[in-house]
């Protein structure tokens, strides 16, 4: 595989610089960064990036409703999609296995295997 580009998608700036950081600089992967929803399906359509990183609770579109318009868009279906969430509960996991995504990451995250976990849900080598 080619450095992989990956979309993170999510309204806090530092969690988004974070993660963006992480990606990059710990793993040398390419990195697209959207503040919500609406943006996120924009650069989704444009860049048609490797892997979305989302954030489930964010205002105006949030993680469930931009995963639904990801996945019934020819262009961006087949593009894998983690949730990123501050609330991890055994219910609320429940929900989530019946949305078409490739994994949970709770934060706070650890930045240095940010990469190793992403990689290891989507099946990459790292």
């Amino acid at each position: 595989m080619t450095v992989p580009t990956v979309l993170v998608v999510d309204d806090d700036d530092s969690v988004r610089e974070i993660t963006q950081l992480a990606l990059e600089v710990v793993a040398g992967w390419q990195v697209i960064a959207a503040d919500g929803g609406v943006a996120a399906l924009e650069l989704a359509r444009a860049h048609r990036p490797d892997a979305v990183l989302l954030d489930v609770m964010m205002p105006e579109m949030d993680g469930p409703t931009t995963l639904r318009h990801l996945k019934g868009d020819e262009t961006t279906r087949d593009i894998p999609v983690i949730l990123l969430t501050a609330k991890v509960l055994a219910g609320e996991r429940q929900e989530w296995d019946e949305l078409a995504i490739s994994g949970v990451i709770a934060k706070p995250f650890d930045p240095m295997g940010l990469h190793a976990e992403v990689s290891r849900m989507l099946g990459w080598t790292s």
